[in-house]
């Protein structure tokens, strides 16, 4: 049950937390009541547990034999197509000019990751869906070490790419960036990329491989899969598919709170455990929060301007710690120092959680009398706006609160 209510910041009441560390991962089932809590996420979601919200019809990633090497799908045939826009027009009036055209294989793009691999932890959300898609780790080259290939550039504003979608300009999925978000990667800040391993493995092909776009700060629909094709243009405007369908192309991952599932009947006397995650998005992660209450009816909707929003008795959670491990927590081989968001010294994170990730949380609810309940969670932003503030409107990310009821019998 999602609700996308409109909170007030002076609602904000903070409460004493709960306990349970436990390290971030996929959204799955809860706790059985009447035991100790244990983590139930692992940190990185396994490729093949992913949420698939692929596109296409076929879905690339079903494509088999000669079919798939007629698309470039594998390592062999793949390759990266850059060119410049010769388009002009009355607002366009001069044509973006590269010094050389890129045909990139996918041998050529490992031997740039050689000198230039990047590494962080992303989790994977698309804008419209309301359960996190997974969390990995993510490994390739910064889009802007790709461009420089190109040689000189003049006249080019922004970068338009798109994916193999079976030939079809109907089913096309592209987006855009402008050329600074591509090469101006601000302190601390993290690059586009394009990805070619996940968890230490080869990117798969449901998981966008042989190679695909990863942009950290944004949705899904920005990290296109299955990438062959860049064109540098410009153009001033977004081309983003989303775009096309009253999304928000420029969005920001936002920070939110997800519920797992509550146990629907627990027996008197037994604690309730009450977790889920929470991704830290473009304003990062300050903490989450619950608030229990009798359950009012059978739905648990609970309308915007209903004034239970106002006087509701908001309780900080637990927030998972980092790892104890970190050489177990990650793919072998793989050192944290040579992750970005990481101290390059200690391999310790800069923050936690770290940026555009998951972290769980989690509360021990106690001497619960019996009773229908309502329980609802919310992140807060390190700006101190609660979920689902300061952008509340579902086109530029869902991030309603939501709700779980159980029974204490």
């Amino acid at each position: 049950m999602n609700e996308n209510i409109l909170t007030r910041r002076a609602a904000v009441k903070l409460g004493i937390g709960g306990i349970a560390a436990m390290g971030a991962g996929r959204f799955v089932g809860a706790q059985t009541a009447g035991t100790e809590p244990v983590s139930k996420h692992p940190f990185l979601t396994p490729a093949d547990d992913f949420e698939d919200v692929s596109r296409g019809n076929p879905k690339p990633h079903t494509l088999k034999g000669e079919a798939l090497v007629k698309a470039r799908l594998t390592p062999e045939t793949w390759r990266l197509e850059i060119t410049a826009d010769t388009t002009t027009n009355t607002v366009v009036t001069q044509k973006a000019q590269i010094e050389r055209q890129v045909a990139l294989d996918y041998s050529h793009l490992l031997e740039l990751g050689k000198r230039h691999r990047v590494m962080f932890l992303k989790a994977m959300q698309c804008l419209n869906i309301a359960t996190p898609l997974g969390q990995g780790l993510w490994e390739g080259v910064p889009l802007r070490e790709v461009l420089r290939l190109c040689g000189t550039m003049s006249n080019v504003r922004r970068a338009y790419f798109w994916g193999f979608h079976n030939d079809d300009p109907e089913q096309l999925f592209q987006s855009s960036l402008s050329y600074s978000q591509v090469m101006e990667t601000p302190p601390g800040e993290l690059p586009v990329f394009v990805a070619y391993k996940l968890n230490g493995q080869p990117l798969s092909l449901e998981r966008g491989g042989p190679v695909r776009m990863v942009v950290p700060w944004a949705y899904g629909f920005k990290s296109i899969k299955w990438l062959q094709h860049i064109m540098l243009t410009n153009d001033y405007k977004a081309n983003d598919t989303y775009a096309e369908k009253n999304n928000d192309p420029e969005s920001q991952l936002k920070t939110a709170a997800y519920l797992d599932d509550v146990t629907p009947k627990i027996a008197a006397g037994n604690p309730v455990y009450v977790s889920g995650l929470a991704i830290s998005g473009w304003s990062g992660l300050q903490q989450v929060e619950y608030w229990l209450r009798p359950a009012a009816d059978k739905t648990g909707e609970l309308a915007q301007d209903d004034p239970a929003w106002i006087s509701a008795q908001w309780t900080r959670c637990e927030l998972g710690a980092p790892p104890t491990n970190w050489s177990a927590a990650l793919p072998a081989g793989v050192n944290s120092r040579d992750i970005l968001g990481f101290d390059r010294r200690s391999g310790a994170p800069l923050t936690w959680p770290l940026r555009y990730s998951m972290v769980s949380w989690s509360v021990v609810l106690r001497d619960l009398k019996p009773g229908a309940y309502e329980v609802r969670a919310r992140a807060v932003d390190m700006n101190g706006f609660a979920q689902p503030e300061p952008r509340p409107v579902q086109k530029t990310g869902k991030n309603g609160i939501q709700v779980r009821r159980f029974e204490v019998v």
